[in-house]
């Protein structure tokens, strides 16, 4: 933390006032140190005397924390007060206790000294988040440019400190804010809610595991409360508060803090610090009339400001005459555009900033207009020529300079919406306007391109930053993509959301997909059965089997017409319908599938290449789900040989492989060739994983079930216990994973008789599974089956039948009568009954 910011927090823990906190700040920053309390007194614009009056109100305050300072006289308590906060800044010993870490997303504000004419206000936002859980800031008349996402950021870095459990950032106009809240919990908690939750359960686990103290959730630019922040809400709990800006008039049940523009004394302070006193002080009546064509309202005032600190000898008067002929250009401009009507005179202060830039700086801004309401990740080191890369770098300079950009963090920038409107107009009178979006875009799906189907965390959290941008140009800019593009960006963005659960968020962007490629391309396009199959994915993940069935079989025929049977993109079709056939025990039509899929790759890979090993792997695995065993074990062994010629021996692929085939081998009692592999497949996952891998848990448990299967039970209870443990470090207490470890050391202590360590275990697992995956779920039926046949075995009859029928009505429903484990559980529950009955 800096010393400005601690400095800050401190005022804010010792409960000083806004005037108290301007003086304390001032008085302790370093580069003051020197300087007399007159010359200080002059920078804040407060006489000499006020200023010791408020320095005195801060000592008292602080004397609470350190009674020293009660018997010192002014300068001693200056100095002891800066040796109790020295200390403290350092974490000594002696210091008094603090946060040990502050949890925070904030985004960069002025310094509190400069932030001038709302002290009044932020005394009353204070005041009201004391006594209510929610507060908003509101633009009177839907006005932009009065200060709200300004005010709600001083206010949040002054009183973080009385915010233990952090202050949360959330943008509106942003990423989905779920997505925001999941990151942040991620970023500055550590914990993560699995991606295979639901999306409900995955935001409780995020208010559960919140750091403890008081939070503070801030939604900023809300346009729709009710779906912008309502559902994000955490349930009735006094410790977290939540402040939102808008322009919207809400509910008036939610306690509201209306933010107009400034007093004409107000204004008049901010300008002053802005713009050089003795040059306020030559012209004052002019600098008046300025405040008061501005409207008093505080961007257009920060913009005329940094106009004149560009241009230190142009005359006050002299501005005010630009100012009243920008507002005939802007009036004529506005006739023609309603929608560029601005008030105010914020409009004339962007026009004349923008007289200012150079070409360069001007079709930056048009650029970074295109972008979505955001925080823009932009960074010119990719531009190899150091000349033109210094006179990019010399545009962002200029437009931060001119406050028509503002720095958020490195590489990361934001545009206020009444500027980035005045860009966008300015780009739309270019007559190469259109070749300007058709560049911006092409770099926009560049990026889409990089999400994989599978992101894992790195990709995430990288790729976060650039989403709410492909949407922007999904939703607003997508006639500028190319045919050959147009299908990446809705790929991506669903992509981006289906590989972290969040199913919701990825359906609209993937039925989008299938809905532009066919309005543009035609019902006959490769990309338009790709996006069959994408959306089909998405449907198989969630469980709706029949309608990914239908898009699996749109998607194949299709290809097949465009392309041929003999295309790579139909063997891939062939897969994902075979595999969705396997899943749902259909295995006779998913065999004649894998079958033409595997010889289709042949035909057009060749019999060298990972496709091909994919093929016979899932050829495999059907093999051993139908009980061909020898047919299983000779394409897993293909398989693993193909994998290690093209791979080596040192890739997933073959741990992967190496543990089917002691699974295969476990499961036909081949245990003593199964330990082996499974030690090797052991071995080389932690090699290339490290010990902390949800890979590792995995082979844990394949080993631990050999071992139990071969009767070696204490050493199964060791591997199954390291597993379960291993689990929840990496995945947290509740996962489906979590459930499987439960179950299987349940499975382990009731097969030992030891029924009375089994059963809560049983329960535990039960309870989970129903949390998580619902009441209706194979997993349910399994974990019930195993709770029924403890109860049989320890003679709880009456208890073992419901729990029987329950398992039985499930797998029927979701499986099908012919599956394996719907079969299973009608033999076990037909062996119940023969033993129940008299």
């Amino acid at each position: 933390m800096q010393w400005a910011d601690f400095l800050a927090n401190e005022a804010a823990t010792n409960s000083l006032s806004p005037e108290q906190t301007a003086a304390f700040v001032e008085r302790l920053k370093t580069e003051n140190s020197g300087k007399s309390e007159a010359k200080l007194a002059s920078e804040l614009n407060i006489g000499a005397a006020a200023f010791k009056k408020r320095m005195a109100e801060v000592y008292d305050k602080f004397a609470k924390s350190y009674p020293e300072l009660a018997t010192s006289n002014s300068r001693g308590k200056l100095e002891k007060l800066r040796a109790c906060l020295t200390r403290k800044y350092n974490g000594g010993q002696d210091a008094h206790p603090t946060i040990k870490e502050n949890y925070e997303n904030i985004p960069p504000a002025v310094p509190f000294e400069k932030f001038v004419g709302r002290e009044a206000e932020l005394e009353k936002l204070h005041q009201q988040l004391e006594t209510s859980r929610q507060v908003a800031i509101v633009a009177v008349a839907g006005m932009g440019g009065v200060g709200k996402t300004e005010l709600a950021t001083q206010y949040a870095k002054q009183h973080l400190q009385n915010y233990q459990g952090g202050v949360c950032w959330l943008s509106a106009q942003g990423i989905d804010v779920i997505i925001q809240i999941f990151r942040f919990v991620e970023l500055k908690f550590n914990k993560i809610a699995p991606d295979d939750w639901e999306l409900a359960d995955r935001l409780k686990y995020c208010w559960e595991n919140w750091q403890k103290g008081e939070v503070l959730l801030v939604f900023d630019d809300v346009t729709d409360y009710k779906k912008q922040v309502q559902p994000y809400l955490p349930s009735e709990s006094p410790r977290f508060k939540v402040l939102l800006t808008t322009r919207q008039q809400f509910d008036r049940t939610l306690p509201q803090l209306p933010l107009g523009v400034l007093k004409p004394l107000a204004a008049m302070k901010l300008l002053k610090s802005l713009v050089d006193r003795e040059r306020l002080k030559s012209e004052p009546w002019v600098a008046r009339k300025i405040c008061k064509f501005l409207g008093y309202l505080p961007l257009a005032l920060e913009l005329v400001g940094r106009y004149l600190d560009t241009m230190p000898d142009l005359s006050l008067e002299k501005l005010l005459k630009r100012l009243e002929k920008k507002r005939l250009e802007h009036e004529a401009v506005a006739k023609a555009n309603q929608l560029m009507w601005y008030k105010y005179g914020v409009g004339e202060a962007i026009a004349l900033s923008w007289e200012q830039l150079d070409e360069k700086a001007q079709g930056l801004g048009c650029c970074l207009s295109l972008y979505a309401l955001a925080d823009i990740p932009f960074s010119v080191e990719w531009i190899r020529d150091d000349d033109e890369q210094e006179l990019w770098e010399k545009a962002i300079a200029d437009l931060r300079k001119l406050h028509l950009i503002q720095w958020q963090d490195k590489g990361i920038y934001r545009l206020h919406p009444l500027i980035r409107q005045f860009f966008q107009m300015k780009l739309d009178e270019l007559s190469k306007a259109d070749e300007v979006k058709t560049a911006f875009v092409a770099q926009i799906v560049e990026v889409a391109k990089q999400i994989p189907e599978q992101p894992n965390r790195e990709d995430i959290f990288n790729l976060t930053p650039h989403i709410p941008h492909l949407a922007e140009v999904a939703t607003h800019l997508s006639q500028y993509l190319s045919d050959e593009d147009l299908i990446w960006l809705f790929t991506g963005l669903g992509w981006f959301y289906q590989g972290q659960g969040l199913y919701q968020q990825a359906e609209p962007w993937l039925q989008q997909c299938e809905k532009v490629t066919k309005n543009r391309l035609g019902l006959e396009h490769p990309h338009v059965a790709a996006s069959l199959n994408n959306l089909a994915g998405l449907y198989e993940s969630t469980g709706r089997y029949s309608e990914a069935e239908l898009l699996y079989q749109q998607a194949l025929e299709l290809a097949k017409r465009l392309l041929g049977d003999n295309h790579p993109h139909v063997a891939t079709s062939l897969n994902n319908l075979a595999a969705l056939y396997s899943s749902t025990g259909r295995y006779s039509e998913a065999e004649p599938l894998y079958q033409q899929a595997l010889e289709l790759a042949k035909r057009l890979l060749g019999d060298n290449h990972p496709h091909v090993a994919t093929s016979l792997n899932n050829l495999a695995l059907l093999y051993k789900f139908t009980g061909r065993y020898s047919e299983a074990e000779a394409l897993y062994l293909q398989a693993l040989e193909l994998r290690k010629r093209l791979l080596g021996d040192n890739h997933p692929s073959i741990a992967a492989s190496v543990n089917n085939l002691a699974e295969l081998y476990r499961s036909t009692g081949r245990y003593s060739e199964a330990e082996p592999l499974y030690q090797q497949a052991l071995e080389l996952s932690k090699h290339l994983l490290g010990d902390n891998h949800p890979s590792i848990a995995t082979s844990l448990n394949n080993l631990a079930l050999l071992y139990e299967s071969t009767g070696r039970y204490s050493e199964a209870e060791l591997l199954y216990q390291q597993a379960l443990t291993l689990k929840k470090r990496l995945l947290g207490d509740n996962h489906p994973s979590i459930a499987t470890s439960l179950n299987n050391l349940a499975l382990l202590y009731s097969s030992t008789g030891r029924y009375s360590e089994a059963e809560p275990l049983y329960q535990q697992a039960l309870e989970l599974s129903k949390h998580l995956l619902g009441d209706n779920h194979p997993h349910v039926a399994n974990n019930l089956n195993n709770l029924a046949l403890l109860y049989k075995f320890t003679g709880r009859y009456s208890e073992a039948e419901p729990m029987y029928q329950q398992a039985l009505a499930i797998c029927e429903h979701t499986l099908g009568v012919g599956h394996p484990d719907t079969m299973r559980v009608r033999e076990n529950y037909a062996i119940f009954l023969r033993k129940a009955s008299p």
